[in-house]
C-alpha cells in the first residue's frame, strides 16, 4: 500500500511539472490548484519536450485537416506554422525577432541587450520572421508524405524544447532580471533527463533517422549558442526563443533531406 502512493506521489509530481511547462510555454487555459507553489521553471525542464510534443501534436492535426480540405501543401505548411505560433503565444517567434534586431542594430553589448528589450519590431525581425515561418512552411510543404510530416511537426517540438534546456544549462545569464533570470539554470542531471527524453522521441517516431536529424540539429543549437556568446556574453530568454527557433527549422531540413 506505502508503495502504490509513492508511485501516486510521483505521477502525481510529474503532473504538476508538466502542467507548469504548459503553462509557461503555451497559452492553453490551464491553472493549476490554489496555493500550489511553484517552483523554477528550470527545475520542470524535463517536461518540456512533452509539451513540445503537444505543440507538434496540435500542428499536425491543424495540418492534416487543410489537406482533407484540398488546400495547397504550402498552405497547410502555413497553417502548421500558424497553428504552432497560436498555441505558444508566439513565444518564440518574439524571441527570434529580438535577438535579430538587438544583434543587427546594436554595435556594444549594453546597445544589442537595450534593443532587444525594445517592444518595437524593425527591420531586422521582421525579415527573421519572414524567413523563419517560410523557410518552416515551405519545408513541411516538401515533406513526402502527410505522415512524415506528422512526424516530422511532433518531433521538431520535443527536440527543439530539449535543446532550450542545453542552453539555459551551458551558457551564462546576461540580465540581472528577465525571463532567462527568473527561470533559472537547470542542474547538469535535469539537463541531461531533458536531453534523453528529447532523443528518446526523436527514435521512437522516426527510428534509425533519428541519429542524423539529432546530431544535425545539437550541432545547429552549438551554433546558435556561441553565436550567442560572441554578441552578448550568453543567454536571455530571448536567445532561448531563438534556439528553439533555429533547431525546429533544423529538424524540419533534415527530416526533408533523409526521409
Amino acid at each position: 500500500m506505502e508503495a502504490r502512493y509513492d508511485n501516486l506521489s510521483i505521477l502525481s509530481r510529474w503532473m504538476k511539472d508538466i502542467l507548469l511547462a504548459v503553462i509557461f510555454l503555451t497559452r492553453l487555459p490551464v491553472k493549476l490548484k490554489e496555493g500550489t507553489e511553484s517552483p523554477k521553471l528550470a527545475e520542470v525542464i524535463w517536461a518540456f519536450p512533452v509539451v513540445g510534443v503537444v505543440v507538434g501534436a496540435f500542428a499536425s492535426l491543424v495540418m492534416l485537416i487543410g489537406f482533407q480540405l484540398g488546400l495547397d501543401p504550402l498552405v497547410c505548411g502555413l497553417i502548421a506554422v500558424a497553428a504552432q505560433a497560436l498555441i505558444t503565444g508566439a513565444l518564440h517567434e518574439d524571441g527570434l525577432a529580438d535577438v535579430a534586431d538587438g544583434f543587427g542594430g546594436g554595435n556594444k553589448v549594453v546597445d544589442k541587450l537595450r534593443i532587444m528589450r525594445d517592444s518595437c519590431v524593425g527591420t531586422y525581425g521582421v525579415l527573421a520572421l519572414v524567413f523563419s515561418v517560410t523557410f518552416r512552411a515551405g519545408l513541411i510543404a516538401n515533406m513526402t508524405t502527410q505522415t512524415i510530416a506528422v512526424l516530422a511537426l511532433i518531433s521538431a517540438g520535443a527536440v527543439s524544447r530539449a535543446l532550450v534546456a542545453l542552453a539555459m544549462n551551458q551558457l551564462e545569464i546576461v540580465r540581472t532580471d528577465g525571463l532567462a533570470t527568473g527561470a533559472g539554470k537547470p542542474t547538469n542531471e535535469a539537463t541531461l533527463v531533458t536531453l534523453a527524453l528529447g532523443a528518446a522521441i526523436a527514435f521512437l517516431l522516426l527510428g534509425a533517422s533519428g541519429w542524423i536529424v539529432l546530431v544535425v540539429t545539437f550541432g545547429a543549437a552549438v551554433m546558435v549558442g556561441l553565436f550567442a556568446k560572441r554578441q552578448i556574453g550568453g543567454q536571455t530568454g530571448d536567445v532561448l526563443g531563438t534556439v528553439q527557433q533555429v533547431t525546429e527549422a533544423t529538424v524540419l531540413l533534415s527530416m526533408v533531406s533523409v526521409m
